[in-house]
């Protein structure tokens, strides 16, 4: 049982926050594909897909951290970082997860099944960018949305131009709140060489966080009017938009608790912005 609460810990279920950050963009893009009543079997697998890769994504990325999170003051108690686990373990734990999920993916079409080996490469290779690029939201952005795509391909057979620009609002998004949880990082993420947006935007950080926010909201607004969804989608988006201006309030004075609550904060967004997709269909 020990090893089990190890392996938990490990997936972060115990901090179902990126569970929730990568479930709600799935979710836009299965009511959109189902216009408003999805199938229960693709929403299913789905939504378990979720739970299972975003599992696999958290010990793919200590796997990859094992020599930094020891000397980071957030992560040096993770599994891996403290001894809990090891390496190869983790790694067959990993593959594990990939190949139930992989299970659930067969259930579809085979369009949706190759694209699901993007997916596995996009979540494999994402821990790795941070030493290599500044930019490792914009790639993580794409990590968490490619679900979009996926569910379109599984619920109607085909990626339609509304998906591309979903996903597009999604790695924006993403970007955005994966800034402010970078900017929590920053001073140990200097020391030891890790690269992020938070420090490549330097003082434009909270600027171009904001500048993000709105464009995810024009957006959002656009994507509403070409479906033509009901004014209430509208309405509620307003409300949704209220959760950017209190995670900006947030984040004003870069106070890296702050930081991380203004990123927490964006499930609730996500949340909204489902419920704005559901009653935009709905009514």
């Amino acid at each position: 049982m020990t090893r089990l609460y190890h392996y938990a810990l490990l997936m972060r279920l115990h901090r179902p926050i990126g569970i929730y950050l990568l479930l709600w963009p799935t979710l836009w893009g299965l009511w959109i594909a189902g216009t408003g009543s999805p199938s229960w079997l693709v929403s299913g697998v789905f939504i378990l897909g979720v739970v299972l890769m975003r599992s696999a994504g958290c010990v793919i990325n200590d796997y990859a951290d094992r020599k930094i999170d020891p000397h980071v003051a957030r992560t040096k108690d993770r599994p891996i970082a403290s001894g809990q686990v090891g390496a190869k373990e983790a790694l067959f734990l990993f593959a594990f997860l990939c190949l139930l999920a992989f299970a659930l993916v067969l259930l579809m079409n085979r369009f949706t099944v190759y694209l699901s080996v993007i997916g596995v490469f996009l979540a494999t290779l994402y821990p790795f960018m941070k030493r290599y690029t500044y930019f490792p939201q914009v790639y993580l952005g794409l990590a968490f949305g490619w679900a979009v795509p996926m569910v379109f391909a599984a619920e109607t057979g085909d990626i339609p131009m509304i998906a591309w620009l979903v996903l597009l609002t999604n790695l924006l998004w993403t970007v955005a709140y994966d800034t402010a949880y970078a900017m929590t990082d920053r001073e140990d993420d200097l020391k030891i060489g890790v690269k992020s947006t938070a420090i490549f935007f330097g003082q434009a950080d909270k600027l171009i966080i904001a500048l993000l926010q709105i464009i995810v909201m024009i957006l959002l607004v656009f994507i509403g009017y070409d479906l033509a969804l009901h004014s209430s989608y509208y309405a509620i988006l307003t409300g949704a938009s209220g959760f950017f201006i209190y995670q900006q309030w947030l984040i004003k004075d870069r106070d890296p608790a702050l930081c991380f609550q203004a990123f927490l904060n964006n499930h609730w967004f996500g949340m909204l912005v489902f419920f704005a997709f559901v009653a935009g269909y709905y009514f």
